[in-house]
């Protein structure tokens, strides 16, 4: 080595302790750097799970269960709820809303038709009122019964002069079957029965009129 560059070797200062300090602060923060990548890229794969969960909860359970619309359903709105004494003319048959008796029916099977008026007072208080025609076989009959039995704010009646085989009603919303095995028939129930579009929800479904056999 020349004496030239063995001066200037002796001559350049050591490394000092700020020079370490800094190197280490830059390590510190390419390891925090580090860390919030991983958490990101953790809690974005977190979020993504929870979104897929929703959706198949949303989409696929709920719809199963009888969450949601029920296909066929027929809506009808502004519906008067007055108490009223004597027989009304409803302009659905059977009736989805409007003004009624003072007292509601009782939830459960019957084996005799009741009164309109006495049904559209238990489906404000969210009952699901199935009714099917008087003359179907007493084995669909049974199926039908079945359906509900059990089950609370659930209604179910022979009705005279019915243009379906099976209709089922709540509040504000109807729909017509023409055949009791259709799997529509237990999503409307399990969708309407004390559901949502109930006006009065919690409302008594007994202690009203009617003895229902089951």
């Amino acid at each position: 080595m020349s004496v030239e560059k063995k001066k200037e070797k002796e001559k350049a200062p050591p490394p000092n302790n700020q020079t370490r300090v800094s190197s280490r602060k830059a390590a510190q923060l390419r390891r925090q750097r580090e860390r919030r990548r991983k958490q990101i890229i953790t809690w974005s794969i977190v979020g993504a799970v929870v979104v897929a969960a929703v959706l198949l909860i949303v989409f696929v359970v709920l719809p199963q269960i009888g969450g949601g619309d029920v296909q066929g359903v027929v809506s009808y709105s502004n519906l008067s709820r007055s108490h009223v004494n004597g027989t009304v003319n409803y302009p659905q048959s059977p009736p989805v809303g409007g003004d009624h008796s003072p007292v509601w029916q009782n939830c459960g099977i019957y084996d005799k038709a009741i009164a309109n008026e006495n049904g559209v007072h238990a489906l404000e208080h969210g009952a699901v009122w199935i009714t099917y025609q008087p003359d179907l076989p007493a084995a669909t009959v049974e199926q039908i019964r079945s359906q509900v039995r059990g089950k609370a704010y659930t209604l179910v009646s022979p009705y005279p002069g019915l243009t379906s085989p099976v209709v089922a009603s709540a509040w504000g919303l109807q729909l017509k079957l023409n055949d009791a095995s259709d799997p529509r028939l237990d999503q409307f129930i399990k969708t309407y029965a004390g559901g949502p579009q109930t006006p009065e929800p919690g409302a008594a479904c007994s202690g009203g009129i009617g003895t229902p056999i089951g």
